[in-house]
């Protein structure tokens, strides 16, 4: 069962994501005339203009050029996984315009489709796909700027999402509650992303640093290095140990050195992104 998980569990995910940004959009965005910026507020912007089709058809013929270059950049399953995400939350956000939701605030509005798009955008970048259109250009644009959060990746292009909704709807207000929107729902995809590749570091100066390592390696089942250091005041030469370790074990961490040595110096800072035995591997697709 894990086995099929592992291998097919990214179709399930890019469902959910993308059943979760249609819900975003459908019900608290489009409504009010804003969106989480990309392909689906460009065409919304568009359908405005034009008064022709809807946001779903025209989202699926914006989509088609970018999957071909997606496609032959990134690899098939990114392909095929987009293709659904891309049908699916293009088949719900028109399904879901029947749907009445009660006059609300702009600025709830903003915040709830901001945080609601955010969340199912995120889902679906986490198994490597998305849900079509600038998603497969922010894919893109990461390949190239390794080092920027997706989400500030993703903000940057639905800058001009923001600008063209306040020329298409010539209002301003709307303009700014959407731009409230693409800050949003790129935190939260960032949020979503990042959050469980987030560790912690400790580093332990102890007298007892032998104990410290060996404990760690023997209760917690993290292997521990020793740096050589050496007192400003005292010139004495010692071992610091450094541990990395997950976030959920940094209590008990605390609690174990403090057993072995009530009067060890402990140091932990939050490390994002380690590579090695026990955490994540390196990929060059990976976010």
């Amino acid at each position: 069962m894990g086995k099929i998980w592992h291998q097919y569990g990214w179709i399930l995910k890019t469902v959910v994501g993308s059943a979760i940004f249609a819900v975003g959009f459908a019900l608290f965005l489009e409504p009010n005339d804003m969106n989480p910026g990309g392909v689906s507020g460009l065409a919304m912007a568009v359908v405005e203009l034009t008064g022709l089709g809807s946001v779903g058809i025209l989202t699926i013929l914006i989509n088609l050029p970018l999957f071909i270059i997606g496609g032959l950049k990134i690899g098939r399953r990114f392909f095929f996984g987009s293709l659904l995400g891309m049908l699916l939350s293009s088949v719900l956000i028109d399904g879901l315009a029947v749907v009445r939701m009660p006059p609300m605030e702009p600025l709830i509005s903003a915040l709830y489709g901001g945080v609601i798009c955010g969340l199912g955008l995120g889902i679906v970048f986490v198994c490597g796909t998305s849900t079509g259109g600038s998603d497969i250009l922010v894919r893109l644009l990461k390949l190239r700027y390794r080092n920027v959060p997706i989400g500030q990746i993703s903000m940057s292009v639905d800058v001009f999402v923001v600008v063209l909704t306040g020329l298409v709807f010539r209002d301003v207000s709307k303009a700014l509650y959407t731009g409230v929107t693409v800050f949003i729902c790129g935190k939260v995809v960032d949020a979503v992303v990042y959050r469980f590749d987030y560790s912690n570091v400790a580093l332990i100066i102890s007298k007892q640093y032998e104990a410290v390592a060996e404990a760690i390696g023997k209760k917690l089942d993290r292997g521990a290095t020793f740096l050589h250091g050496e007192g400003s005041f005292s010139h004495e030469g010692t071992k610091v140990v450094l541990a990395a370790v997950k976030k959920q074990q940094i209590t008990e961490l605390k609690e174990l050195v403090m057993e072995i040595d009530p009067a060890a110096f402990v140091i932990v800072q939050e490390a994002h992104q380690v590579l090695g035995d026990g955490f994540s591997r390196y990929s060059k697709n990976s976010l």
